[in-house]
């Protein structure tokens, strides 16, 4: 049987935790935890001092490359998103989504190799002759809902700009910072991606707000998804890392079916 695929989205909150703590290496252990093969982070420092140094290196060695896709730069001190890979990256890239007068916000687009997960199709077979490949695109939108709406056209227009075999092993994840569930500026992302309903992940202690969120495309499943409420994950962080496992569609389906590129 296969694995299938792990991605995860967590906000960090600068590895400051419930008590106020900063701790790296506390934040790090936490994010292996959800052992997962692509993993979206947000508000993460690094690298400033020693601290964020161990941060990565933690996780290097436990075989993640670290995709930087900062959007605040002060010296040494780097801040914004980070996308985690167990899986070989092919290709990767930045892009500005900030709006005049606000905090710089990004958006990280990386392609990954599926090969090394041996992913099948529903019926047992290779899903296909070549690796098939994965793309990922990781965010943090802004705090006002008009700049949200900026970002998210911008997403929009990067998603459009894929072929239709790209979009459909697409995965979106990150910080949306939209509090209802079914917000009107999401809408658009739910018609050309399948939303993962999972349950609220912020504030972590008491989370009532579904901040966080992530789409797959329809070449993708979802066979499970969370938000992982654990005690180690109440403490490192003010928000829940999302989890979800995917794996891909029989290609004959219908729904799978598009151009190539």
């Amino acid at each position: 049987m296969h694995r299938g695929l792990t991605v995860a989205s967590y906000n960090i909150h600068r590895a400051v935790g419930s008590d106020r703590r900063k701790d790296p290496v506390r934040i790090a252990e936490t994010i292996a935890e959800l052992d997962a093969d692509l993993i979206a982070l947000q508000e993460v420092e690094t690298p400033i001092r020693d601290a964020p140094l161990v941060f990565l290196q933690h996780l290097a060695a436990l075989g993640y490359e670290a995709r930087l896709g900062h959007t605040l730069q002060r010296g040494t001190h780097h801040y914004g998103n980070l996308l985690l890979s167990r899986l070989p990256v092919l290709s990767h890239h930045r892009l500005d989504i900030s709006q005049p007068g606000r905090e710089p916000r990004g958006l990280i687009e990386v392609s990954v190799a599926l090969e090394p997960l041996r992913l099948q199709s529903d019926a047992g077979r290779p899903a296909e002759a070549a690796p098939p490949v994965l793309r990922c695109l990781a965010t943090h939108l802004g705090l006002s809902a008009s700049e949200r709406r900026h970002q998210v056209a911008a997403i929009l227009a990067t998603l459009r700009d894929a072929c239709p075999a790209a979009r459909d092993l697409t995965v979106l994840m990150g910080d949306f910072n939209e509090w209802r569930r079914k917000s009107p500026r999401l809408t658009p992302i739910d018609r050309m991606l399948k939303p993962a309903v999972l349950p609220a992940s912020f504030p972590a202690r008491w989370p009532l707000l579904a901040l966080d969120r992530l789409w797959h495309g329809p070449g993708l499943e979802l066979i499970e998804g969370s938000v992982v409420s654990t005690s180690a994950t109440r403490a490192a962080s003010d928000h829940l890392p999302l989890r979800a496992r995917l794996r891909l569609r029989n290609r004959t389906d219908p729904v799978c079916e598009s151009v190539v590129c």
